[in-house]
Formats: structure tokens, sequence, C-alpha cells
């Protein structure tokens, strides 16, 4: 006589009968034919317009290796812009027929994968209303007890039908192969069959079982865990198909088979949980290297030892990349193209740099010389305020010729630097009856100290609004006053800045935090016109320029003075200040301009 099967071809989670679905599949790529962007559009095409179902790791394929090309056809467009003589700024993509027709391939891909997706589940729903039909209707039969024998045929062909009936909705699937289970057990357990037989049909289902079990507790074992896990699936599916086993031990035998599943799942998931971490390390590294180069102005060396202490760095950053393995393939090529277009860049604009200057230094070198003539002809002039003027007007056009012969730098130089200090110098001793002024000045500047002081001392009651007020006021009468004399500078200013400080903390004044979330919000209505957004990245580009000139300027006055004195120690320490407040400044300006630049 036929014994009744227990459970037929499903596929549950977490339950007997398979492993864990939501442990992680292999997978096993290999090397691709490069194809040109009009065979991957054909080959796109072609997977939309067969009947098969749509992979949709063929499609991700299709199109990593699409954008590739595309984008190495942009990246080439740009250069050959660029070194036509244009600026990259003014770089506009020409329209790509190519891409208009593969974006069109896409769409439809997606809509027909969404179509073959619907037409799955409306079929899953379907086999699972049958399904629980079936379950139903057994258990009704299970219920007629005086009957049971005379249904036995009828269960079968349930059970028949049940095999037969595809997949269900996921998510009802453990819970229907236990529903599904317990009722062809409970009918089987009423059925009165022959003793002898039955004891013989669990005694031989017991022993298949008992050799699954023993084979799972080898494969714990197993070196290669996806020869294991893969194995364990094949144990599962043979486990399913044998019969029940006697009531009192049906449970120990597939608790004992479960828990050598769940520890070779365990090893198998664990092992790929390495793995991704080690790309997400990987990634995160070979992201941040991009990003530390990003950081470099590429504009900013403006001599051979700026461009070789630069090259250092980038020199160094490649032997990093080497160093380290492979992130996630969809975007491990990614950031190799983007790696490697920054160095291409910077080597570029290296190799230009050192083409220009040679041709460049012997004219510098006569500008400069003319500007140390003109200097030494104004340095003994009694014309204070109009040959200051003169001179700084020296200064400026100084900064904006490039270097010369590193043989006549340091020469030119220092008589440049001679000449103006002369100047300087008689100057300061010429101008002594400003002391009068700048005594009235100290004497603001300290009762300003001394209200701000007030302002935040424990016992003062002033609302925060009008705190932030007073200190916003206080602050522009400071600046507002002229200067005091050297020997009272530096402490007064600790004092005013010691005081300040405390007030921003105490009254939680962030002015730069305020300005750039305003900024940010600016930005966003802006929202994608890349065309205002250019114009806004090209307006913050012109200002960083103009505070960049003004900081040289400051910083080539640190050689102005005579460091040996101490009001020439004073007076660099004030230019150190302010160009610390340009630095912060510029600084700011390049958060704001790339901000805007991660939305072009």
């Amino acid at each position: 006589m036929e014994m009744l099967d227990s459970a037929q071809a499903l596929k549950p989670t977490d339950a007997e009968g398979t492993a864990s679905a939501d442990t992680a599949q292999a997978t096993v790529t290999e090397k691709e034919n490069v194809q040109s962007k009009e065979e991957l559009l054909g080959s796109l095409e072609a997977l939309c317009a067969a009947e098969t179902e749509i992979n949709t790791d063929d499609i991700a394929r299709i199109k990593q290796q699409f954008y590739m090309l595309h984008n190495e056809e942009m990246r080439k467009a740009k250069a050959a812009f660029v070194e036509a003589g244009n600026v990259p700024e003014a770089f506009e993509p020409q329209p790509d027929a190519v891409e208009a027709k593969f974006k069109e391939a896409l769409a439809a891909a997606k809509d027909k994968k969404a179509e073959q997706r619907a037409r799955v589940e409306a079929e899953q729903t379907r086999n699972y209303e049958r399904k629980q039909e079936i379950i139903a209707e057994i258990d009704t039969l299970s219920a007629d007890t005086d009957n049971v024998n005379k249904h036995y045929q009828r269960v079968k062909d349930l059970q028949s039908e049940f095999k037969e009936i595809g997949d269900v909705p996921p998510q009802h699937t453990t819970a229907m192969w236990k529903s599904y289970q317990d009722t062809v057990e409970k009918f089987y357990d009423q059925w009165k069959v022959n003793k002898e037989l039955r004891d013989y049909d669990f005694k031989k289902n017991l022993a298949e079982k008992q050799l699954l079990v023993a084979e799972a507790a080898e494969l714990i074992n197993e070196p290669d865990v996806i020869t294991a896990f893969k194995r364990l699936q094949e144990l599962h599916d043979k486990w399913r198909n044998i019969g029940p086993v006697a009531k009192d031990i049906r449970e120990d035998i597939w608790a004992t088979f479960k828990d050598h599943s769940a520890e070779i799942n365990k090893r198998y998931q664990a092992h790929f949980e390495e793995r991704k971490k080690r790309e997400r390390e990987n990634e995160d590294a070979k992201a941040a290297i991009c990003s530390r180069i990003e950081e470099l102005d590429f504009n900013a060396p403006s001599t051979f030892a700026a461009w070789d202490e630069m090259t250092k760095t980038i020199l160094a950053a490649q032997e990093e990349w080497k160093t380290i393995g492979f992130a996630a393939r969809k975007v491990n090529n990614e950031l190799f193209a983007r790696f490697r277009a920054l160095c291409d860049d910077f080597f570029a604009r290296k190799a230009e740099f050192f083409k220009r200057s040679k041709e460049d230094m012997s004219e510098n070198l006569r500008l400069k010389t003319e500007i140390c003539e003109q200097a030494e002809k104004m340095q003994d002039s009694t014309e204070w305020r109009k040959t200051t003027d003169a001179i700084l007007a020296l200064q400026e056009k100084w900064k904006t010729i490039g270097a010369v012969p590193r043989k006549n730098s340091e020469e030119v130089w220092t008589r440049f630097r001679t000449a103006c200090n002369t100047f300087f110098d008689r100057k300061k001793k010429a101008t002594a009856d400003i002391r009068h002024t700048e005594q009235a000045n100290l004497k603001t500047k300290k009762e300003i100290v001394a209200r701000l002081q007030q302002l935040n001392s424990p016992d003062d009651t002033t609302e925060r609004t009008d705190a932030v007020k007073q200190l916003h006021e206080l602050r522009a009468s400071w600046q507002a006053t002229g200067h005091v004399p050297m020997k009272s500078k530096e402490k007064l200013y600790e004092e005013y800045r010691k005081v300040v400080g405390e007030l921003f903390d105490k009254l939680d004044v962030h002015e730069t935090r305020a300005r750039m979330n305003a900024f940010e919000a600016s930005v966003e209505e802006i929202g994608d016109d890349k065309t205002r957004l250019r114009k806004e990245r090209d307006r913050l580009a012109r200002i960083c320029e103009q505070r960049k000139n003004e900081l040289q300027t400051y910083e080539n006055n640190l050689g102005f003075f005579n460091f040996k004195s101490k009001s020439g120690d004073s007076m660099m320490r004030e230019l150190e200040r302010k160009t610390q407040r340009l630095r912060d400044e510029i600084a700011e300006i390049s958060r704001k301009m790339e901000m805007i630049s991660s939305r072009l």
C-alpha cells in the first residue's frame, strides 16, 4: 500500500524544508567583451524584444558598459575643447542620439520587467488561493473520522495537485507550508492503516533523514562555505520529498537538521558580510583618495617647487590606490574613472605650466626689475599719501607677475623689499602726530571691551535678542574705530577677541553656519536650473579670486616691515590676523562653490 506524502515542493523560509532565504547568493562574474555603444544599444533592444523574462543583471551590465563609453567620450570631448584654448566651464556636451535611443530602450525594458513581475505576482496570488482551498478541503476530510479510508484517494489527488501548483507570494510561503504539513499529517495520523506498514514507512523515512542529518553535520566543517551552502540546498530538497517519521521523534530530528542548517547558513552569511565589508572599506578608501585630490587647487601652484610638492602628493595617492582591493563592481569602475581623470588633469596642467614658465621667466624678470627701479625712485619721497598709493600699486602689480629664474629670485625680491621698507620707515617717523588720535581710539576701544564684558557678566539679565543686537552694534563700533598705539594693540585685541568669543558661545551666535544655511536655502530655490547654478558659481569664483589676490598682497606685505623692531612685529601680527580672516572667507566661498558643483 502506498504511503501518504507529508508535504510537497514548497520553498519555505526559516522552517523545515529549506535553508534561510535571507542568505545572499554567490555570483561568479566573467570578463566581458567590450562592445560599442551601438552594439550595446542593439543588445538592449534585443532583450526587450525577446519573449523570455528580462534579467535585471543583464540590463545593469549593458547600462554600465554603455555609460562607461559615453562618459569617456564626454571626457575626451572636453579635453579637446580645453586643448583648443577654451575654458572648461564653457564646455557644453553635444546631444547624443545613441544615448537618447538607449534611454528609450531602458524605459521599455523597465516597463516590460514591470509587466512580467505583475504577471508573476498575479499567478502567485492565484496559486495561493487554490492551495488554501486544497488545505481547507483536506482539513474537512480529516474531520470526517468515520470515513478517513474512503477519503484516501481524494487526499492523494489533492496532494498531487498541490505539488503541481507553482509558487505563492514569498510572504505566505512559510505559513502555508506549515499549515499544509500540519493538515496532511493530521489526516495521516487519523488514517487507520496497517500498523506494520506504517511503522515500516516511518523507519525507512527515518533512515533517509538520518543520512541527511549526518551529511549536514559534515558540511559544517567544509572549508568552502559556498560549496557547503549549495549542497545544503540539495539536502533540503531531498528532505521535502521524504515522508514523515514517527510522531514522537518528528520534532527532534527536524530540530537537529535545522540546527546544522543554521550553522552552515551562519558561516555562509558571515562570509558574504565580510566580503561586503571589505568592499565597502575599499570603496570608502578609494572615494577618500579622490576627495583629497579634488580638494587640491590645481590652479594654485605658481612655482616649480609648488608643482613638485603637489606631484609628490599625487604620486603618493597613486601608490596608495594600488594597495587597495576591489570595491563593489558597480562602483569600482566609476571610482577608477574618477581617479584617473583627476590625475590626467593634474599632469596636463603641470606640463602646460612648465612649458609656459620657461618662456615667461625672462619677461617676468624684466618687469620686476622695472618695478624695483620705480620703487627706488620713490623711496626718498615726502608725498606720503601719493607715494604710499603708488608703492601699494607696485606691490599689487608685483604679485600679478609670475616667477623669475631661481638664481635671480632672491636678489630682485630683496631689492624691491628694501626700497619699500626705506619709504615706509621714513613715513612712520614722519607721522608721529597721529599718536594723539591713536590714544583717543584706544580709549574708545577700551570702553567697547568694558561694555562687552558687562554684557557677558553673570548678573546681566538682558534678553538674548537684545544681547545679540548689542553684540553686533559693539562689534560694528569696534570695526569703525581707527588704529590704536602698537604697544597696546595686541593686548587690547586679545581681550576683545576673548570676550566676543565667549559671547558667541553664550548667545549661540554662529555667523558662518547661518550664512551657509541661508546660502543652501537660496541654492534649493534655484533647483535644477543649470544656467543659474553656473552663473552663481562663476560669481563666487570671481569673488574667491579677488580674496586670494588680497591675501597675496597681505602675505607680500609681511616681508615689507622691519621684523627686528617692536613696532614691525606688532604690524606683522595684525597682518597675520587679516590674512587668517581672508583664508576663512576663502574657505567659506569654496564650500559654497562645492555645494553648487554637487548639483551640476
